[in-house]
């Protein structure tokens, strides 16, 4: 949305016009006095990732890849705003029309409209709405593309996480089993302790196959929408506050709104009678011309209630705005209480593992100690890797809950490089 407020979206702009990203001049961003407040509000809004983390780097790979259909529909919205731009101005071509005595007549019409009760200023206003819907539109498909790619990016992070930590559990369990293998063979300790070990290794083994698998495909997804690959991407961003940037549900409301009213002043003008002037000249070169007063819609007895109907819309079209203002912000509101939630009960998980790999500290220092058995110690094993796992879930759940809580502001990407 470089240049959009005052012409064709960046793509299809000359390399000298074109903005982009952070590097985007302030000259660049200067509202022009008939541009529009909502496209240029689109153009400002800024992102909440931060430049070189893995999250930008994500998001600057999937925009670059992205097939930009919405943009399409803009650029189609915006040659059709071009067009009503000049509604004004005469209209001419030709007429064709079979006499009674069955020979063609073929004319030149022009025709001017003199006075339409504002319907030629409805209509221009009707594409200007069109163009914001369009622009709203786009700039809401890559807040989507790139929360799509980030919830895939942190899906393969975590099973990563996960993968990697209960590789290293495998490794210490195994320790353990031989070790009972070695009192089981001594007669020591009984075949049932060695079943009991063995079982929760094999479930171990499936649960990390599980998240290897989750992390491949996670993966594979990104990189089908990815412009090059992010396979050896790792690590998770930071994202800086929002601020108070308005939801885009509320954006495209007010765009909506608009659209409504120039609608309802369209539909009011055509029960309305209009004058227009319009000239003929045939083959034979005679002329015609003469002064018309037409009307769309022949007045009845509902006309009346069409035109309170038309009335209303305005105030109606109010109410959705401040409906879309309050959704908007009730969402929020619940995702700010979940962020928050997650991130105490991520910081409790730490100190939660951090007690259990004390407790685990313990119970070896005493096993080696010859006071504990080796189920004793593999129990309280058991414990620590759960609670590392509570900690890692957590970890990634406040992650998401922070990407959801920037997808809901519309801020993962920057008005001014869409």
């Amino acid at each position: 949305m470089g240049n959009l407020a005052d012409g064709p979206v960046s793509r299809f702009k000359g390399a000298d016009d074109q903005v982009r990203g952070p590097g985007a001049t302030k000259a660049a961003l200067v509202k022009p006095a008939d541009a529009s407040e909502i496209i240029h509000a689109l153009q400002l809004r800024p992102s909440v990732i931060l430049s070189g983390t893995p999250y930008s780097q994500v998001a600057d790979a999937v925009i670059a890849a992205d097939a930009r259909v919405a943009e399409a529909d803009l650029r189609v919205a915006q040659l059709r705003a071009e067009a009503a731009k000049k509604n004004w101005m005469p209209r001419i071509g030709p007429r064709v029309s079979l006499n009674s005595l069955g020979d063609f007549v073929a004319q030149l019409v022009i025709e001017q409209v003199i006075f339409d009760n504002g319907r030629k200023v409805a209509e221009r206003d009707l594409a200007k709405a069109n163009v914001e819907i369009a622009a709203v539109a786009l700039v809401e498909d890559g807040n989507k593309r790139v929360y799509d790619a980030l919830s895939l990016y942190l899906k393969a992070e975590e099973n990563r996480d996960l993968a990697g930590h209960l590789g290293r559990a495998l490794k210490d369990m195994s320790h353990f089993e031989w070790v009972m293998q070695e009192r089981v063979n001594g007669g020591v300790s009984d075949m049932s302790d060695l079943n009991v070990l063995r079982q929760k290794l094999a479930a171990m083994r499936a649960r990390k196959g599980e998240a290897e698998e989750a992390t491949a495909t996670a993966l594979a997804e990104l990189n089908a929408m990815s412009i090059r690959n992010l396979g050896d991407l790792r690590g998770i961003g930071d994202l800086r506050d929002a601020g108070a940037a308005e939801p885009l549900g509320v954006i495209r409301a007010r765009a909506e709104r608009e659209r409504t009213m120039a609608e309802a002043r369209i539909a009011r003008a055509s029960h309305l009678p209009g004058l227009s002037a319009s000239g003929s000249v045939d083959r034979d070169g005679n002329t015609l011309g003469g002064l018309e007063i037409t009307t769309d819609s022949l007045f009845s007895l509902g006309t009346m209630a069409e035109f309170q109907a038309l009335e209303v819309v305005k105030e109606a079209s109010d109410r959705k705005v401040a409906e879309a203002r309050e959704v908007a912000e009730r969402h929020v509101q619940a995702q700010s209480s979940k962020l928050s939630a997650y991130q105490r009960q991520a910081t409790e998980a730490v100190t939660l593992t951090a007690q259990a790999k004390t407790n685990l500290d313990l119970f070896r220092a005493q096993y080696e100690g010859g006071q504990r058995q080796v189920m004793d110690v593999v129990g309280v094993y058991e414990t620590w890797a759960q609670a590392l796992e509570t900690e890692l879930e957590l970890k990634y759940k406040a992650a998401r809950a922070e990407l959801e809580l920037a997808r809901l502001k519309g801020a993962l990407a920057e008005g001014a490089r869409i």
